[in-house]
């Protein structure tokens, strides 16, 4: 507020004479107050002034609620509304600030802010209240505590500030200059200058800055450059308040007489949205404060210094009966706020008095105030009793006086020692990873426990841990968990460690030597990685998936389809399931069935992995066979329909998988029914007996196939439940046999162990033939049976140990609806009969094709990998050569592996899930031909998703029948993210930055431009990706996505799925197009693609030194084009037409590659430019264009 103009009483309240808060009482002090204060000799009482017990509050009608005394006989100078929780801040003119809590007033802190200057403005934070004196702006804790204290030039006079956004304040005041001041950092980081000087009151809307001055003015400033748009020239003399509200702004101030300068009467009003004055309001009373209270309507509240307070409509006449009156206890009333409610009004007297006056008996400041916190209360008389027997029982916990004498515990040296406690040994796996460089050693942290956290031993029993003398040199003695490095490395969970180029740079081979693709971990619900890659070599089940395509958006057969594909193309580089995850996150099934799995669930390892896993083995397989179940073709996709598969019975999943079952439920009256069904897999069911007697796998199996069970069920005859007997028969066997193996809890598993251990006596005393039962033989013994000399060639010891699991069963069809089952070794005789004969006999040999395994790791959470027999068509399309071979898969790590390993399980750390049987000579029953059901209709016209498409302009033409692609044609390709979930990272010790998890993009727009023809440069694809999950960032300033451009309802762009614009772009791949774009290594990753190296032309790598800096396509575009794009945000058709441009300058520059060494001169040229240019592209007024330079030429005469 300006105080100029007002009473010139107010000059006697000089700041001298309340400094240092001098308790003693003002001269001015209104004999009044002292009733009922009593002065004790070390100072002045500052209690509340006693206020009537029955205050009767009108509902909608501001009356006093409240006066409290904040400081004896010193003006208050401000008051102000905490913004975050329910209190009333109220400054002093001898810069003591005070605060007090809720429509009671009471006091809740109370300290000095400013030894000698008044406090003249307050603004509350989240963290504290910012006090604004003369020179000095002071950040404090609500307590009283100093955040920051920020001095300013003594020259400075300031009066207002404003808080412009969370982190930025602005201080005005009465020199020619306004400041801005970064709150984080503390630090002025810009320097406005004012042509009017004097700004003592500042207020802000969306639109514009209004700032006050002395000479009566009021300013409108731009938000972004501070810049004057208008100026009012509201008063001859001098401001006192404004305030603003919608279009309407309303000054009030002092007018220049004869005498001087006077209270104008008239409140000037003025329409922000014609920059003009409207009619002047007259007011009945002298105003000095004013505010808009807009609660039904848009009234005003217009302030006297002498109490009296009227309310009316700025654009109406004000009426004396509307008028009330404060009673101050002090002459002059000197500053006046309003609530964020506007439930409340608070006025602060001269003599020190704060008057609440509020509209309803239990108002609230804030609409949604937090909690404040209160100091606890001393808790010394209710400690609670202390146990002694507690070993880290804090003893400060104990109240202790302060004395001079000696402690009891205080004990001579001579009947003390010190007994340092000892450190527990390092963990062993740190010991065994370690590298030393001269005496430091260094290790990954293996997160066995919480950063910062060491465990004590205390008692002396714990003697593994107290006596080093005992400690073992064998990492597994010194370790505290030993079974944690049961787990074999190239079974431990991989994670991708990323740096700052991203994966760029992350050594894939090192995991995987093969020609097979790994895939990538980190995508949400990534669990089921090793599944798809045993889906994908079952050989009639992957010709099967990819010549599947049909209609629907998020169809898991497509995806897999398409997954599939990349993984055929990728020489070793590992894929990402990303779009495959994307659909099978909108399966409603899959999240009924607890399938989805949230991200710290999968991080932390909560989910069972091993059960998670079998679910969802039932569930794809499921939700494949009703995908192929629907043979509607549409016309866009009618490719697909010429698919060998196709039949117009059950789907080739169901011939592959199906087994079709005999249900009879046997009720004690002797009623039989008997209904037949298929199943997908079958589940292991596991004899009750503990006896530990032999029980071939295949005794199992049978009684899990034909299970018999008592339960309850319905007898029509009996008409009500009653005990049944529930058989299962099988009436067909499936080509492909799965099995979920249930090792769901210790019962399963000792089982599981208890019969490897049988296996291996068994398989010992077999392969030991001649050597005495007495004889005890060691390795190197038995090593000697499998030589040529020993005559019998046996496996190895390692190779017989854990092993349960046959490699081949036998399987028959008996004529009374039975089955046989045994297990079966390569070299025998089938047990039924001659292999030839299956048919006719109805005998069969299946192979272990599969086993998915559970690691157990308690650091890491666990994990699923998998042991897969890849066949002769695979290594014959990948190596180039015929033969099969076993092979771990563990996310992207893939390594051959011996075929004993693929059905060892120790059960401490490889627990079995999931198993896979095929029968022999599978692949001969089945048409395993691919045709590609991509046609090149899919790249003609298509209707947009949005339904309120408005009147735009096209930003594309799609092809003609006469312009479709050819092998070698050019496209320019460019594509535009959002991003889904942001980027998980920590920092380390040494202040870099470690990348845990990256942000999870999707595409959302994809752009394609023709490369050639009388059309070049047209797009002729430019498709908005709709999609259904939340986005976290648009990244508009990147991408120029706006919200709403992704939303069908609210769009006006040409909006389509993910997968019709995938389908173009396959189509465009398989044709043999190349892609011209820059960065397309990650456009495509994000579009989850994989194309040939030799169809991708990218001009980051085309103008690239090794060793150097990737340089910006504007850069490129600015240097070698003359061309500024990218200008605000980035557009993918500009782009793209720019990539193309580029790649055509290449070829000029290059000789279409002849002439590598005149190129490289280019390079250097372009390095040396950008390098003076710290790689930014000049202003239009700034540097000259890059042709006119010299470096420019001397590219130009090359």
């Amino acid at each position: 507020m300006n105080f100029e103009g007002l009473d010139p009483g107010l000059a006697e309240y000089a700041p001298a004479m309340h400094s240092a808060l001098d308790p003693v009482l003002d001269a001015h002090l209104n004999p009044s107050l002292l009733q009922n204060v009593e002065l004790d000799p070390e100072g002045v009482a500052l209690e509340a002034l006693p206020v009537q017990e029955s205050v009767h509050i009108m509902e909608g009608v501001y009356s006093e609620l409240h006066s409290v005394v904040a400081e004896v006989g010193v003006p208050v100078s401000v008051s102000h509304f905490d913004l975050h929780e329910e209190m009333l801040w109220v400054g002093s003119h001898g810069g003591h600030a005070t605060s007090f809590f809720g429509p009671t007033l009471e006091r809740y802190s109370s300290f000095q802010v400013n030894g000698s200057d008044d406090i003249r403005q307050i603004q509350s934070l989240e963290n504290g209240i910012l006090f604004l004196t003369k020179n000095n702006l002071k950040y404090m804790a609500r307590g009283g505590l100093i955040i920051f204290d920020y001095l300013l030039d003594e020259s400075e006079d300031m009066h207002s500030l404003l808080l412009t956004d969370s982190s930025t304040l602005l201080i005005g005041g009465l020199q020619n200059h306004i400041l801005e001041i970064d709150l984080n950092t503390v630090q002025e980081t810009q320097k406005y200058a004012v042509e009017t000087p004097g700004v003592t009151i500042m207020r802000q809307t969306n639109r514009f800055f209004f700032c006050g001055h002395t000479s009566g003015k009021v300013s409108l400033r731009d938000l972004r450059t501070f810049k004057v748009e208008h100026e009012f020239d509201a008063f001859s003399g001098s401001l006192s308040d404004f305030d603003v509200h919608g279009n309407l702004l309303a000054t009030c101030g002092f007018s220049s007489r004869l005498t001087g300068l006077a209270c104008d009467r008239f409140l000037k009003v003025y329409d922000l949205r014609m920059m003009r004055a409207i009619t002047p309001l007259q007011v009945h009373v002298d105003p000095a404060f004013l505010r808009f209270i807009p609660t039904y309507t848009s009234r005003l509240a217009i302030i006297s210094q002498s109490g009296q307070c009227q309310f009316c409509e700025p654009t109406g006449l004000a009426n004396p009966a509307d008028i009330f009156h404060v009673n101050p206890v002090g002459p002059l009333l000197m500053t006046f706020d309003v609530s964020a409610s506007k439930q409340a009004l608070a006025f602060g007297d001269s003599e020190g008095c704060v008057h609440l006056w509020t509209d309803s008996p239990e108002p609230s400041f804030n609409p949604y105030s937090r909690e404040t916190e209160f100091a606890l209360p001393c808790l010394v008389d209710s400690l609670p009793p202390l146990d002694w027997s507690q070993d880290l029982l804090p003893l400060s916990l104990i109240p202790v006086p302060l004395t001079a004498d000696t402690l009891l515990s205080d004990w001579p040296a001579a009947n003390s020692a010190p007994a340092p406690r000892r450190a527990p040994p390092v963990d062993a796996e740190i010991l065994r990873t370690m590298k030393k460089v001269g005496f430091i050693g260094y290790a990954p942290n293996p997160r066995t426990r919480l950063r910062n956290q060491i465990p004590y031993r205390l008692k002396e029993s714990d003697s593994e841990f107290d006596n080093f003398s005992q400690v073992t040199e064998s990492p597994i003695g010194r370790e505290e968990e030993p079974h944690l490095h049961m787990v074999s490395k190239k079974y431990r969970k991989v994670t991708i460690k990323y740096s700052k180029l991203g994966l760029e740079d992350f050594d894939f081979k090192h995991y995987n030597k093969t020609l097979f693709a790994g895939l990538e971990p980190h995508i949400p619900n990534a669990y089921c990685n090793c599944m798809i890659q045993v889906l994908y070599f079952l050989e009639p089940v992957r010709c099967l998936i990819q010549n599947h395509l049909c209609q629907k958006e998020f169809c898991l057969a497509c995806e897999l389809g398409f997954l599939f594909h990349m993984l055929d193309l990728s020489r070793g580089d590992p894929c990402q399931g990303s779009n495959f995850l994307r659909a099978f996150r909108t399966i409603p099934e899959a999240s009924a069935l607890g399938l989805i799995l949230a991200d710290s669930d999968e991080a932390s390892g909560k989910g069972n992995l091993a059960r998670l896993i079998q679910r969802w083995n039932r569930f794809i397989l499921t939700q494949l066979h009703q995908d192929l179940q629907e043979l509607e073709v549409p016309q866009a996709y009618r490719g697909a329909g010429g698919s060998s598969f196709c039949s117009s019975g059950d789907s080739v999943i169901g011939q592959l998988f199906s087994c079709e079952m005999e249900n009879c439920s046997l009720c004690r009256c002797g009623s039989e029914t008997v209904r037949a069904s298929s199943t997908l897999l079958f589940t292991l069911s596991y004899p009750e007996d503990k006896t530990g007697k032999n029980c071939d796998f295949a005794q199992v199996l049978k009684r899990s196939i034909c299970l018999e069970q008592n339960t309850q069920a319905w007898c029509d005859n009996c008409e009500k439940y009653q005990p049944t007997i529930q058989t299962r028969n099988i009436r067909h066997l499936p080509d492909i046999l799965v099995i979920n193996c249930e090792v769901n809890s210790l019962k399963e598993a000792d089982f599981w162990r208890m019969q490897a251990e049988v296996a291996f006596k068994m398989a010992i005393k077999k392969h030991s033939g001649e050597i005495s039962k007495n004889k005890e033989f060691a390795l190197a013994d038995w090593k000697e049976l499998g030589s040529p000399e020993g005559m019998l060639m046996c496996p190895s010891i390692e190779e017989l140990k854990n092993v349960w699991l046959p490699f081949s069963i036998q399987m028959k069809m008996t004529k009374n609806k039975g089955l046989d089952v045994c297990n079966w070794t390569d070299g025998a005789e089938m047990q039924w009969g001659p292999a030839r004969a299956e048919e006719e006999h109805g005998v069969y040999v299946y192979d272990l094709m599969a086993t998915v395994v559970h690691i157990l790791d308690s650091r890491t959470g666990g994990s699923l990998v998998a042991h897969i027999k890849v066949g002769e068509t695979y290594h014959q399309r990948k190596e180039g050569v015929t033969h099969q071979q076993w092979y771990l898969f563990n996310d992207f790590l893939i390594e051959p592996i011996d075929k004993h390993e693929a059905v060892q399980f120790d059960m401490n750390w490889k627990v079995p899930a999931i198993l896979y049987y095929i029968k022999r000579n599978l692949n001969s029953k089945y048409n395993l031909n691919i045709k590609n059901p991509i046609e090149a209709n899919v790249l003609l016209a298509e209707a947009s998703l949005a339904r309120k498409q408005r009147k735009t302009h096209t930003t594309f033409i799609p092809l003609m029948l006469n312009e479709m692609p050819q092998v070698g044609d050019l496209v320019g390709l460019d594509a535009e993210f959002v991003t889904l979930n942001e980027e998980e990272a920590e920092l380390r010790s040494d202040g870099t930055k470690s990348t845990i998890k990256p942000s999870q993009m999707s595409v959302a727009r994809i752009t394609c431009v023709r490369g050639q023809g009388p059309n070049e440069g047209i797009p002729f694809i430019d498709d908005y990706i709709s999609t259904q999950e939340q986005v976290v960032d648009y990244l508009t300033q990147y991408s120029g996505i706006k919200p709403g451009d992704l939303d069908a309802k609210i769009s006006s762009k040409h909006l389509t799925t993910l997968k019709s614009t995938y389908l173009k772009l396959r189509f465009l791949i398989d044709i043999g197009v190349k892609f011209v774009g820059h960065g397309l290594q990650k456009d495509f990753r994000v579009i989850n693609l994989m194309v040939p190296k030799d169809q991708v032309l990218d001009t980051v790598y085309l103008f690239h030194m090794p060793r150097k800096r990737m340089i910006s396509l504007r850069f490129l575009a600015w240097y070698f084009l003359d061309l500024k794009i990218q200008g605000e945000t980035h557009d993918s058709i500009e782009d793209a037409r720019t990539a193309l441009q580029l790649y055509r300058k290449y070829l000029e520059l290059s000789k279409n590659g002849t002439e590598p060494e005149s190129f490289h001169k280019v390079l250097k040229g372009l390095y040396e430019k950008g390098r003076k240019m710290d790689w930014k592209v000049p202003e239009p007024e700034g540097q000259t264009s890059p042709k006119s330079a010299a470096v420019f030429s001397s590219v130009l005469a090359l």
